[in-house]
């Protein structure tokens, strides 16, 4: 499990993925994000402007990441 510290009250779903580096641009976040490989604290997201906040887990093709601040 990776922590990643964010410095605002949430980031979007699609910047978390730019941020952590698995996307290199907003047209990449969305492609990954449509295929319903991502899940927030256990369910299946694919809506690019989901709000991330502290304690939130993100599960990428098996690599989970938690938010904190």
């Amino acid at each position: 499990m990776e922590k990643v510290k964010i410095n605002t009250e949430y980031i979007r779903l699609d910047q978390f993925l730019k941020y952590v580096n698995i996307v290199s641009s907003g047209s990449e976040a969305k492609y990954l994000i449509l295929q319903n490989n991502i899940k927030v604290n256990g369910i299946t997201v694919n809506q690019r402007g989901k709000k991330l906040r502290s304690g939130d887990q993100i599960e990428i093709e098996g690599k989970i990441y938690i938010i904190i601040d």
